[in-house]
């Protein structure tokens, strides 16, 4: 019922769009005198900010078509190279011959955004690697009659991508899925498995919420998970291809986004009218591409979501080796091989400072000559994968780690990295 109440408001509101748009475009007509007083900016440009705010987006573009490399520009073609029901892998294919880089399995996260929220991660790390990013698929998009998904799941997907890529991948999860990429590389260190990565990066991730719990971690924390199911599990609604299935709504995830930092939205969106009154289009438009972006969102299998929250911020399964995926035991102290870097951000309000940085205390029979850790300070938590400070200072601390274990650039058959742990 929640769903259809939704897409109810939403057609409800479609005619004061509309309105909006038209009062818009006529208040912008050059040949309109009204337009170039005060008062027809000020109005032109409210009903510009109501119409990008009350807009449903869809799946954003990567607009990745180019990219340099040793000072020359290239070209880059997104392509799908791997198809699966609940997510596909996408490779950033560059036109280019005879380079040895790298491999970098980029796992974005399954929690509202879609994969393009990390187009500057991809961004920074294309000249320097041959990039693949996890895909997922909205869905509300995916037929009831389609397998479940939960986070065993996820797990298995990781697995695998990373069979698909084969030996000396590295792999990169933003935010949630460090959680499920642990547990695939532990499962796999386990097996012995050849496609077990040569690095992990993890990025402001929830491996121990016991560490500084922020808000998120609280409200989970606070609630019985049969609370969760009650207040933010629906069914899609129909005409959707998923109609039946039961999801967390890209609706819930948007309005718990911005509640969180309503303050700071409400002075973006106060910039944004300034912007547009001024005549400031440059400044403007980077307003708009950041809500376009954030926006955009997408349902979560319910299974999925339920699983998460219990397991991993309620239960504490993984770094109390209790964590069980597919019937296996999830035993981090199982890595030996693959060297780990965790990157936190001082003011991060979603994964608080240690809760990543964790998984160096759970990998005990890792060398510590193989365990890296960088705590980027003045930046919350968008800042660790994007931004001046991603592109300046993580991104390169980042292709550095990766080029030093790589199996073929890399040093790390030779010796290990020196000094251990690091912190900056």
């Amino acid at each position: 019922m929640m769903y259809y109440l939704h897409e109810a408001q939403r057609l409800a509101m479609l005619p004061t769009r509309v309105a909006a748009e038209a009062l818009r475009f006529g208040l912008r007509n050059p040949w309109n005198p009204f337009a170039h007083t005060a008062l027809g900016r000020q109005i032109s440009s409210a009903a510009d900010v109501f119409e990008q705010v009350t807009r449903r987006y869809g799946k954003p573009s990567w607009g990745l078509d180019t990219t340099e490399i040793d000072g020359r520009t290239v070209s880059v073609e997104p392509e799908e190279v791997l198809h699966r029901t609940y997510g596909q892998l996408v490779h950033f294919r560059r036109d280019v011959e005879g380079r040895k880089d790298p491999k970098l399995l980029i796992v974005a996260p399954m929690s509202g955004h879609y994969a393009t929220l990390l187009r500057g991660t991809v961004e920074a790390m294309l000249p320097d690697h041959e990039v693949y990013i996890t895909d997922w698929i909205d869905a509300r998009l995916i037929p009831v009659q389609s397998d479940r998904f939960n986070l065993s799941d996820y797990i298995d997907y990781v697995i695998d991508f990373l069979h698909f890529l084969g030996p000396n991948t590295h792999v990169l999860a933003v935010c949630q899925p460090s959680v499920p990429v642990l547990a695939a590389v532990s499962i796999m260190s386990g097996w012995g498995d050849l496609c077990t990565p040569a690095t992990m990066t993890l990025m402001g991730g929830p491996i121990d919420t016991r560490e500084n719990p922020t808000a998120v971690n609280k409200l989970a924390k606070d609630h019985p998970i049969e609370w969760f199911e009650r207040r933010v599990i629906t069914k899609v609604p129909l005409p959707y291809p998923g109609a039946g299935r039961k999801v967390y709504p890209g609706f819930i995830q948007l309005t718990n986004f911005i509640s969180m930092n309503l303050d700071r939205h409400m002075q973006s969106l106060h910039e944004l009218f300034d912007h547009l009154v001024e005549g400031d289009e440059e400044e403007a438009e980077k307003k708009k591409s950041f809500y376009q972006e954030y926006l955009a969102v997408m349902d979560l299998p319910a299974e999925f979501y339920l699983q998460t929250v219990k397991t991993v911020f309620q239960d504490h399964a993984l770094p109390q080796n209790a964590m069980v995926a597919r019937w296996q035991p999830v035993l981090p102290d199982r890595i030996t091989r693959t060297a780990i870097l965790c990157v936190e951000g001082e003011l991060d309000d979603i994964s608080g400072v240690g809760q990543t940085k964790a998984a160096l205390t759970i990998t005990k029979s890792l060398d510590t000559g193989l365990k890296a850790y960088h705590l980027q300070d003045k930046v919350g938590h968008y800042g660790v994968f994007n931004g001046g400070k991603w592109r300046r200072i993580i991104a390169p601390r980042v292709k550095s780690f990766i080029r030093e274990h790589d199996q073929e650039t890399g040093t790390a058959r030779q010796r290990s990295v020196p000094g251990g742990v690091e912190a900056a």
